[in-house]
C-alpha cells in the first residue's frame, strides 16, 4: 500500500509547496516587481481561484483517462507553469505563468486524493486519505518554510525548485503508480452534487475554513514583523513551526476519522482555530510566544481537511472523485477569497497586519457556527455501489 501511495503524497507536496511558499517571498515578490505587499498577494488569489475554476474542467477533460496517465499530464502543465514563473521578471507575466500553473495543479491534489480512496480499504481510508494530503502538509512543513530560505537571495530560485519536485514527482507516479481506471464523469456529472443540499452545505465549511485561514496566513510575513524583527530566517523558523504543526494535525485527523464521528472532530478543530486567530495580535509580540501560537494554529488547519473528506465520502462513496475534486475546489476557492479578504482588509484605517488575526478568527467563528447549524446528519445521499477501480496489481 505504501508503494501505490508514496508517488500520489509526492504530487501533493509539489503541489502543496507552490501553493504556500508565495506567501513567504511577498515582500522580496513585492519589491523585485515594483507592486505593493497587497498587490503581490493577489498572486496567491489568482493561482487558488484558477485551481478552483478549472479542477471541475480538467477532472472531466482526464477522467476518461486512468489516473496515472490524467497525473501525468496535469503535473507537466504544473511544471511548465513554473519554469515560466521562475524566468519571469515583470508582474504581468508572473501573473500570467501562475495561472498556467495553477490549471495543471488544479486536478492533481483531487486525482490523488480519489486514487488513494479507491486503492485503500474502508476501515483505512482515513489514514489513506491522510498519507497524501500528508504531501500537503509535509510542504506547509518542510517546502514552505526551505524555499522561502531559498528564496533569500533570489525568490526566482524557489520556483525553479518547485519546477524540479513536480518533475521529481511526475518521475515518481509514472515508475511506481499502476494503472486505476475509476468510472468517467462528464462536467455535467460532476457539477450535479452541486443541486444537493447536503453537499454544498459541507463545501461551504471547507471555503470558509480556509477563507479564515487566509485572510491572515497570505501576509504572514508582514504580520509577524514584531515578532521576527524582519528577519528572514526567523520567519523561516515560523513557518517551520506552522508546518509541523500542520504535519501534526493531519497525522492526528487521520487516526480521528477512523475512530470517532468526524463531524465532531472538526468542531474541536474549529474552535481551537477560532481562539489561536483570536489571540494573533497579543501572542505574536514576542518570538516564544509566537512559536507556541504557530505550532497550536497549525494544528487546526491540518485537521480540517481529513474529516471533510471523509464525510463528503461517506455521503456517496460511489461519487467519491466527483465529491473529492468538489472540496478540493472548495478550498482552493476559499484561499483565494481569504487573499482577497485580507488584502481589501489593509485598506481599512488603523488596521495593521497582524489584527488580521481577529478577522480571521471572526470568519473561522462563523466557520463553526455554519458547520454546528448544518451538521445534523440526513437521510443519506442514494448510492450506486461502490465501484471497484481495474487495473490495479494484485495483493
Amino acid at each position: 500500500m505504501l508503494k501505490r501511495l508514496l508517488p500520489l503524497a509526492a504530487a501533493t507536496f509539489a503541489v502543496g509547496t507552490d501553493s504556500y511558499v508565495i506567501a513567504g517571498l511577498l515582500p522580496a515578490i513585492a519589491a523585485d516587481l515594483g507592486v505593493s505587499t497587497p498587490a503581490a498577494g493577489q498572486l496567491v488569489t489568482v493561482f487558488a481561484l484558477t485551481m478552483a475554476l478549472s479542477a471541475p474542467v480538467m477532472g472531466a477533460l482526464t477522467s476518461a483517462l486512468d489516473r496515472r496517465t490524467a497525473l501525468l499530464i496535469a503535473l507537466s502543465v504544473f511544471v511548465a507553469g513554473n519554469v515560466v514563473t521562475a524566468l519571469a521578471t515583470s508582474y504581468e507575466v508572473v501573473m500570467a505563468s501562475r495561472i498556467v500553473a495553477a490549471v495543471g495543479a488544479g486536478s492533481i491534489n483531487a486525482a490523488a486524493s480519489s486514487t488513494a480512496a479507491a486503492i485503500a480499504p474502508p476501515e483505512r481510508r482515513g489514514r489513506a486519505l491522510a498519507f497524501v494530503l500528508g504531501g500537503l502538509t509535509l510542504a506547509t512543513a518542510l517546502g514552505l518554510p526551505l524555499g522561502t530560505l531559498i528564496g533569500r537571495t533570489d525568490w526566482h530560485i524557489t520556483l525553479w525548485a518547485v519546477a524540479g519536485t513536480g518533475l521529481l514527482a511526475a518521475v515518481g507516479i509514472a515508475a511506481a503508480l499502476p494503472k486505476v481506471t475509476l468510472p468517467a464523469a462528464s462536467l455535467p456529472d460532476r457539477l450535479r452534487p452541486l443541486k444537493q443540499g447536503r453537499v454544498l452545505a459541507l463545501l461551504a465549511v471547507t471555503s470558509l475554513a480556509f477563507l479564515g485561514a487566509y485572510t491572515l496566513y497570505t501576509y504572514i510575513s508582514p504580520a509577524l514583523r514584531d515578532a521576527t524583527g524582519g528577519s528572514e530566517p526567523l520567519l523561516t523558523l515560523t513557518l517551520l513551526a506552522w508546518g509541523v504543526g500542520i504535519l501534526a494535525g493531519n497525522i492526528t485527523a487521520g487516526r480521528l476519522v477512523d475512530r470517532h464521528d468526524p463531524a465532531r472532530v472538526l468542531t474541536g478543530a474549529l474552535t481551537l482555530a477560532t481562539i489561536a486567530l483570536a489571540l494573533t495580535p497579543l501572542v505574536t509580540r514576542t518570538l516564544a510566544s509566537t512559536l507556541v501560537w504557530a505550532v497550536v494554529w497549525g494544528v487546526t488547519v491540518g485537521v480540517i481537511v481529513v474529516p471533510q473528506q471523509h464525510r463528503l465520502i461517506s455521503l456517496s462513496p460511489a461519487a467519491a472523485p466527483v465529491l473529492l475534486a468538489l472540496n478540493s475546489s472548495a478550498l482552493y476557492l476559499g484561499i483565494a477569497l481569504g487573499g482577497a479578504f485580507g488584502g481589501l482588509a489593509q485598506q481599512w484605517p488603523g488596521l495593521t497586519p497582524a489584527e488580521l488575526g481577529p478577522a480571521a478568527a471572526g470568519v473561522t467563528g462563523l466557520t463553526l457556527l455554519w458547520h454546528l447549524g448544518t451538521g445534523r446528519r440526513p437521510a443519506p445521499v442514494p448510492a450506486a455501489p461502490e465501484p471497484t477501480p481495474t487495473g490495479l496489481p494484485a495483493g
